[in-house]
């Protein structure tokens, strides 16, 4: 997001949506079976907004889930979601100090679309941090799934660094991390966040003030254009086993 970003409006837009993000419950239960979880694990949602990924992060066997995010707003969202799920803590954090939380280290951090806010490898390198030796972390990322992307899937990210998806694997082997599958995050996961907020964007069109309008624009322009390259980028679904020696 742009330092000038217009924050109520965003927050008008995103308010009370079922994800903050792409991605889908069958994405959350891929990335466990490929974890294989012990019993009662601790799980970390790094980045959770509202908590659109939590319910199918508890299917695993007794886990708890700590979903931490930035937002003050989307964790008071996810505390009235889960008010009457004791295996659920939302706490307002950066995700850098996820290793401070009580619950760490952690047998899994699931992040979805949110670890580019500290960069792959940096990021990869907070989660070494907080993750129990052997334990996993699952992550989309942004990256080009071409070799040679359209200049329109290159404005999708509007100057973001955005890797080819290999170079993603690559640094995560890096950082000290064993690739245990990758997949793109399917057309249906962005459907899935984009849907809901375009019903939310005509409700709003209605006595819109200039600020909002121009956000609304801004919202209903993304879908349009990730639609449009959606076969060159979006995000890849990593899960990887930290390994016993950083790289």
């Amino acid at each position: 997001m742009c330092d000038d970003m217009d924050w109520d409006s965003f927050f008008r837009v995103h308010k009370d949506l079922p994800r903050e993000g792409p991605g889908s419950d069958e994405d959350v239960d891929w990335a466990l079976a490929l974890a294989g979880l012990p019993d009662a694990a601790q799980i970390c949602d790094a980045g959770a907004a509202t908590g659109g990924d939590i319910a199918p992060l508890l299917r695993s066997p007794g886990a708890k889930v700590v979903a931490l995010d930035a937002a003050e707003s989307f964790v008071q969202e996810t505390k009235t979601r889960f008010a009457d799920e004791p295996r659920v803590r939302a706490v307002h954090m950066d995700m850098a100090e996820m290793a401070q939380l009580d619950e760490a280290p952690f047998d899994l951090i699931w992040c979805a679309g949110a670890l580019y806010f500290l960069g792959l490898t940096a990021g990869l390198g907070v989660f070494r941090d907080a993750l129990k030796e052997d334990a996993v972390v699952a992550f989309s990322y942004p990256a080009y799934f071409v070799d040679t992307p359209s200049v329109d899937a290159q404005a999708f990210w509007e100057g973001f660094d955005t890797p080819q998806q290999a170079d993603v694997l690559a640094l995560t082997g890096a950082a000290g991390y064993d690739v245990l599958g990758h997949r793109q995050v399917s057309l249906e996961g962005w459907e899935a966040y984009y849907g809901p907020m375009e019903a939310r964007i005509a409700q709003l069109r209605r006595g819109a003030d200039a600020k909002l309008e121009a956000m609304l624009d801004l919202c209903d322009a993304e879908a349009a254009h990730l639609r449009r390259v959606f076969f060159e980028t979006g995000y890849v679904l990593v899960v990887a086993r930290k390994s016993a020696v950083s790289a």
